[in-house]
């Protein structure tokens, strides 16, 4: 990755970090199979935070009575706890002969309780009590006793008094340190309930009742005794994280619950930030493509009824995370048209989406405090990590992008990383053609739409791709044979990049300040205005090519441009524009094949084929909640001055050209988003 300033010697220095780490927050060093002692692995008597059992004795240290005391409180019907313990490792040692009765009589101890069946205090004190002798034969429990062991790990036991489940939690260090083939189900069962936990959990009888904070805490104070215990843990953790990430169609709340939950872990187990954080990125795309495919499907009643839906649920919005019911409302949809399921199904992803990058925007929001702060930079290099490796793959990503977006636009400095990293994208030699294409659609978008983008930054970019767009000429005019997006597909991205940059930021071109503070809009007309350097001279060379980019470029963006340009005075192409009729693209085409950007078929003799599609990814925020992010970092279209008077002027075609900006501002995003 490259910055912009070196690529182009730019005479500005951008603000740098105070102090800059060699690389960014990566895993911690730890010794693998490091096994530490228990006790330093952080498991004290007030770790879990939950009130104590009315029954349980004190604690007594460094007492001639502590022997008596606990052998009292664990005693089952008349049973020492040595006693059991030592019941409790014949029962392992003849289950390895063949005898499992005992055996079987341990596994019963742990099991669910029949429904009707109540469980009476004797049974508690038995289930920890054999807990207990558990945790002194850990080393014993291997494969042949998982049967054993799987009943303990699934048995009830976030709800209960705070010495058992502190004994459960000492019993799974004990088998994780003891056993290693059994850490991943052990960890397994662990974030299992990152999805979220029943109330019901915590409301065992005979047991104070646990709420649902309390039930979550439980959960990460045994996640972080394990993991300070058993440090390598943290490789296996990382692809349970990965397995048991909500499904695309899991619920809005399983999903905030879920990634909620992994940020938590985060604060124990900072090894784990670069994982998590790309993870839950990946699966953000995967969600934000799906739902771009499922509404692009739709007609536009369907589509209506959608965003309509998606407003009014925006506004009655309430997570109803405080809500006693353990599972999300279910409304049945015998009685509801095919349509309405469908609008609800979408609209309910939309939603999910929404709240999922709003999330994510307030996760990310306090590294950025200080944008020449270490953090700062360090989360940075993570999020253009993060684009390059799963974001710009993936052409149907409609909203995750923004998180780059935003944050880039927090300094000057960023700005010129996310834009020097996309040119260096854009133009890396082995490159394939359509990560190239739409590192350039990044580069326009960003550099269009960024409303903190500074003029010399666009000025910049236009000089940088300019220069390309010479090189890319002159080595292929002599022999090229007409417009053909398989061979020069570069060539024309970058081109349409400009025009689309222009159509937007042609304000940003011009040097003559006089100009641009009058608020006349006459003042535009009649007059040559001053463009900066090689401006007009660059695209004119590009344009007139034999590569003849208005041809292959969206003709959207080319008819917008070309008014605009005419307008303003800085270049008259409609000459070409009139000749590229005459010229039919297939005759050029290098293969029948589609181009870069293009998605499945030929085309057969449809110029369309053979032509860019209109994609910026950057294009309006749509979401209702999470679009407060960005409102102030985007730049809005605004009409050039006197160019819609000069359309209104003639009669006979404004109905038409009427139609004609409604098709552009839809298919390529220059419109008032306002409206």
């Amino acid at each position: 990755m490259v910055s912009l300033v070196p690529l182009v010697q730019a005479q500005r220095s951008a603000p740098t970090p105070t102090s800059k780490p060699s690389k960014p927050l990566l895993r911690r060093t730890t010794l693998a199979g490091t096994i530490r002692k228990r006790d330093d692995a952080g498991l004290d008597d007030d770790f879990l935070l939950a009130p104590p059992s009315p029954n349980k004795r004190a604690r007594v240290t460094f007492n001639p009575t502590v022997e008596e005391k606990i052998m009292d409180e664990y005693s089952v019907k008349g049973r020492s706890l040595e006693l059991i313990r030592s019941e409790t490792r014949r029962a392992i040692e003849a289950h390895k002969r063949g005898d499992s009765e005992a055996y079987d009589t341990i596994k019963e101890v742990f099991a669910p309780r029949k429904g009707g069946d109540d469980e009476e205090p004797e049974m508690r004190v038995e289930m920890r009590t054999y807990l207990l002798a558990l945790s002194s034969y850990a080393s014993e429990l291997d494969r042949r006793c998982s049967g054993l062991v799987k009943g303990v790990i699934a048995c009830e036991w976030m709800g209960r008094d705070k010495g058992f489940v502190e004994a459960y939690v000492r019993f799974l260090g004990s088998l994780a340190s003891a056993q290693g083939a059994y850490v991943g189900m052990v960890l397994g069962m662990l974030v299992g309930h990152f999805h979220g936990v029943r109330l019901s959990s915590g409301r065992i009888e005979g047991c104070p009742d646990v709420n649902r904070d309390q039930l979550a805490l439980r959960i990460h104070k045994a996640l972080e005794y394990l993991l300070k215990l058993i440090p390598s843990a943290s490789n296996t953790l990382s692809a349970i994280l990965n397995a048991k990430f909500p499904f695309q169609d899991e619920t809005k709340t399983v999903h905030i619950t879920y990634i909620k939950n992994l940020t938590q872990l985060i604060e124990y187990a900072p090894e784990l930030k670069s994982d998590i954080f790309a993870l839950i990125t990946d699966r953000l795309v995967k969600v934000d493509v799906q739902m771009q495919l499922d509404l692009d499907d739709l007609d536009d009643d369907v589509t209506a009824a959608v965003a309509k839906t998606v407003l009014t649920q925006s506004s009655e919005e309430n997570d109803g995370e405080d809500s006693d019911s353990d599972v999300d409302s279910v409304t049945s949809d015998e009685d509801i048209h095919s349509d309405s399921r469908r609008v609800k199904e979408i609209s309910g992803n939309i939603e999910k989406m929404d709240a999922i990058l709003d999330l994510l925007f307030t996760i990310y929001s306090p590294y950025f405090t200080d944008p020449n702060s270490v953090e700062a930079t360090s989360m940075f290099e993570t999020l253009l990590a993060h684009f390059t490796n799963i974001i710009l793959p993936i052409r149907h990503a409609r909203h995750t992008q923004f998180l780059l977006f935003h944050f880039a636009q927090t300094a000057d400095h960023f700005v010129d990383r996310f834009a020097g990293t996309c040119v260096d994208l854009a133009f890396r030699p082995g490159q394939p053609a359509v990560l190239k294409q739409s590192a350039a659609s990044y580069l326009a978008s960003f550099v269009a739409r960024g409303a903190h983008v500074e003029p010399e930054v666009i000025r910049t970019v236009f000089e940088l791709i300019g220069s390309h767009l010479d090189n890319i000429r002159v080595e292929n005019e002599l022999t090229c044979r007409g417009p053909d997006l398989k061979r020069y597909g570069t060539f024309y991205a970058m081109t349409q990049a400009l025009l689309y940059i222009f159509c937007f930021r042609w304000r940003d071109l011009i040097i003559s300040t006089d100009v641009l503070e009058d608020d006349d809009p006459t003042g535009f007309l009649d007059q040559d205005l001053d463009w900066a350097p090689g401006i007009k001279e660059t695209l004119s060379r590009a344009i007139y090519s034999k590569l003849n980019p208005l041809k292959i470029c969206t003709p959207l963006i080319v008819s917008e441009f070309a008014k605009i340009a005419h307008h303003l005075r800085f270049l008259y192409v409609y000459p070409r524009l009139e000749s590229n009729k005459r010229i039919r693209l297939s005759q050029f085409s290098s293969s029948q094949a589609n181009g870069a950007l293009r998605e499945t078929g030929n085309g057969g003799n449809d110029e369309s084929w053979h032509q860019l599609e209109s994609y910026f990814p950057f294009d309006p925020y749509q979401l209702p909640m999470s679009k407060r992010w960005v409102e102030d970092d985007y730049v809005q279209w605004k009409g050039v001055p006197g160019l819609n008077q000069d359309e209104e002027s003639d009669d006979d075609s404004a109905s038409e050209d009427d139609e004609e900006e409604v098709e552009i501002e839809e298919n390529t995003a220059t419109e008032d988003d306002n409206e």
